[in-house]
């Protein structure tokens, strides 16, 4: 009953309170983007697979600019996160659009995190368990290291949640959650900025 009719109701009560209680960060966190990023603006929107492979929206904060190498190429991850970005992204302020999405019904608070559409051929059956469910702005994966550990134990973490959704386990997900923001923890992996491309099993 939980997992099919209360949490989404849940999502949508605490998602709309807390936007409405945050509304001053978001747009304190709009200017201070749009002045760091120097016109690439402050949000950035990119297609993603949600419950049963749908297709949607995600909206985050923008913390990378568009600075271009001699041939017209985005440099690398570490070299566009600005200094705002890097705090932005190091507290999970970034995540704080994605309330919208949570309003809308594309995500839920709690979820494996949605990834990028062109990932989706690359899962093995296993791994595309983890879209039988909403995705979510944090998760048993997230709670678990995020983006320090690989692919492959944040896709056993993801297929672990689907497969034991409850309210317990969602208010625990979300106190963990807490903790980690203030702690900063598994915000890069052990070797780049953000997490390394997923290229299927090997």
């Amino acid at each position: 009953m939980y997992k099919h009719f209360f949490k989404r109701l849940i999502d949508f009560f605490l998602s709309f309170l807390g936007f409405i209680i945050i509304s001053p960060v978001f747009l304190l966190l709009w200017i201070w983007l749009s002045i760091a990023n120097k016109g690439a603006g402050a949000f950035f929107f990119q297609e993603r697979p949600g419950k049963d492979e749908r297709i949607f929206r995600v909206i985050k904060f923008k913390t990378m600019n568009d600075r271009k190498d001699a041939s017209g190429n985005l440099l690398p991850d570490a070299q566009r996160l600005t200094k705002v970005g890097k705090f932005v992204r190091s507290t999970s302020l970034d995540e704080i659009p994605q309330l919208l999405n949570v309003i809308k019904g594309d995500m839920s608070l709690i979820g494996p995190r949605p990834l990028l559409v062109q990932y989706l051929p690359l899962y093995n059956e296993t791994q595309r368990r983890r879209h039988e469910v909403r995705p979510g702005i944090t998760g048993w994966a997230q709670v678990n290291g995020r983006n320090a550990i690989s692919w492959e134990q944040k896709f056993a973490y993801d297929v672990w949640y689907v497969d034991n959704v409850s309210l317990s386990l969602d208010v625990k997900i979300l106190l963990k959650t807490i903790q980690k923001v203030f702690k900063r923890e598994g915000i890069s992996s052990n070797s780049s900025a953000t997490m390394e491309p997923f290229k299927g099993d090997n």
